[in-house]
C-alpha cells in the first residue's frame, strides 16, 4: 500500500493533465480542495500505475455520504487524475449546480428511463476515447445498510468495464459520512436543509479523517462481454475489491460505525462484508 500525507501535496509537484479537462471543471476542482481542506483531513493511500494514466479507465467507489463525491474528487487531485462522474439527471437539471456539471463534461445516468441504456453507450464511447477516468459508484445511492458496508448494486458498471475494455480501479472511502447528515432525498423547505448545515458545521469544528484509498485493478482478463454469467461475476469482483479495501480503512470499526447519523435509514443489507472476512483475517 502507497501512502500518502494527509495534509501534504506529493513532493512532486505536478499539475493535472489538460488533455481533455475542461477548464471549468479544472476550476472547481480548484474550489473542491478548498473546500474538503476546510471539512475535514484527507487521507489518501494507493495510486493509479502510470501504465493506467490515459487508457479508458473506471474509477468504482463505494458511496457513504452527501460530501463523499467531493472528497474523491479531492483525492484524485491528490494523486494526479481529474475524473468525470456519471450522474444522476436529476442532478445535472439542478439550477446553478447542473449547467456548471454539465459543461465540465459529466455523464448523464438515469437509471429508472427508458434511457438508461442509450446512457451506457455514451458511457462506453467516452471510455473508448480515453483521457480523463470516468468515476461511478455502482451502489447508485449512499449504503442504507446498517454497517454502511457496500450494497448488493446492479451490474451496470461491470458491463460498461466489458464493453468498453476498460480497466476498473476500486475506490474505498470512510469518513465522509461524518461530513454531512443523510438528510432528506426531497427537502421541501429551508428547514430542510438545517440538517445538512449544522452537520458539516460540526466537521469544519471536528475535522474528521477523510479516507479515500486507491486498490489494485479488478482483474477481469477472463471475462467476455456479452458471455452469459460474466457481467454478474465482473460486478461480484469490484464489489469484492471495493469492500476488501474498505475492511483496513475502519479497522476499529468493523460492524457499526461510530458516528450516529439520525436521519439515514438502515433499510439496506450488504452480502459482501461476510465473504472478505473480519478485519485482518
Amino acid at each position: 500500500m502507497v501512502a500518502r500525507n494527509a495534509d501534504a501535496e506529493p513532493s512532486t509537484r505536478r499539475t493535472l493533465p489538460a488533455v481533455s479537462t475542461p477548464l471549468l471543471w479544472r476550476a472547481l476542482i480548484a474550489v473542491d480542495r478548498v473546500v474538503v481542506g476546510v471539512t475535514g483531513r484527507l487521507e489518501v493511500t494507493g495510486d493509479i500505475p502510470a501504465s493506467l494514466r490515459g487508457r479508458p479507465l473506471l474509477l468504482a467507489s463505494n458511496h457513504i455520504g452527501n460530501l463523499d463525491p467531493l472528497v474523491l474528487v479531492a483525492a484524485c487531485r491528490r494523486i494526479r487524475v481529474a475524473p468525470r462522474f456519471m450522474l444522476a439527471g436529476g442532478l445535472l437539471d439542478a439550477p446553478v449546480l447542473g449547467p456548471l456539471l454539465r459543461r465540465s463534461g459529466h455523464l448523464r445516468v438515469d437509471r429508472r428511463s427508458a434511457n438508461a441504456g442509450e446512457a451506457m453507450q455514451r458511457s462506453v464511447e467516452a471510455l473508448r476515447r480515453g483521457g480523463d477516468p470516468i468515476a461511478v459508484y455502482p451502489e447508485g445511492r449512499i449504503s442504507l445498510d446498517p454497517g454502511m458496508w457496500p450494497e448488493r448494486a446492479k451490474t451496470g458498471v461491470a458491463r460498461i468495464a466489458l464493453s468498453s475494455g476498460a480497466v476498473v480501479v476500486p475506490v474505498s472511502q470512510w469518513g465522509a459520512h461524518e461530513a454531512m447528515y443523510w438528510g432528506n432525498l426531497h427537502p421541501a423547505g429551508w428547514r430542510d436543509f438545517l440538517p445538512y448545515l449544522t452537520s458539516w458545521w460540526h466537521s469544519i469544528r471536528t475535522r474528521p479523517a477523510l479516507k479515500v484509498h486507491f486498490g489494485s485493478p479488478v482483474d477481469l482478463a477472463d471475462l467476455v462481454d456479452g458471455k452469459p454469467g460474466d457481467a454478474r461475476r465482473a460486478h461480484e469482483r469490484i464489489m469484492t475489491a471495493i469492500t476488501t479495501g474498505l475492511v483496513p480503512l475502519r479497522l476499529d470499526e468493523p460492524d457499526l460505525p461510530r458516528f450516529h447519523d439520525p436521519t439515514r435509514p438502515t433499510t439496506g443489507t450488504s452480502p459482501w462484508r461476510a465473504l472478505v472476512g473480519p478485519p485482518g483475517g
